[in-house]
């Protein structure tokens, strides 16, 4: 009995594993993993944020991940991973809106980001005790034009 049993694990291993490896190749889950704009309009909705992004003052200065991630080895791939998985969710099941959306926690993941790059113009900002920066309030399309 326990023969069978292991027998039946290994193939549910085996096919989670398989299943999992078909869809990193067939996503070019790879290119992921880089810092290649390229990679970021592998999803057809993104095609508009690329060309947006080419258009804009930071192509010359920031790809994707310099925005988009934190800074840190770790936090970067946590992040890239987390968003990655409810990418790939949103996109099998279809549930995603029509214009994308930034999540909370990418905006400010996002706003982190324009903080640390423009640390010299944000310190010279009156900013309230406890108020953080929201550029994107009134920097809407900076790294995207809208």
């Amino acid at each position: 009995m326990a023969r069978y049993s292991l027998i039946a694990l290994a193939c549910a291993i085996g096919i989670v594993v398989g299943l999992g490896a078909y869809t990193f190749v067939y996503a070019r889950g790879a290119s992921y993993l880089s810092n290649d704009p390229e990679t970021c309009r592998n999803c057809h909705v993104m095609q508009e944020q690329f060309d947006a992004w080419m258009k804009s003052s930071h192509a010359s200065v920031a790809v994707c991940n310099d925005c988009h991630t934190p800074h840190g080895l770790l936090p970067k791939y946590a992040t890239k991973a987390a968003n990655g998985f409810w990418h790939s969710f949103a996109f099998t099941t279809g549930w995603f809106p029509d214009a994308i959306q930034i999540t909370g926690r990418n905006r400010r993941v996002t706003e982190g980001s324009c903080s640390t790059c423009h640390a010299d113009v944000v310190a010279a900002m009156p900013v309230r005790s406890g108020d953080a920066a929201e550029c994107v309030k009134c920097h809407r399309s900076v790294g995207h034009l809208h």
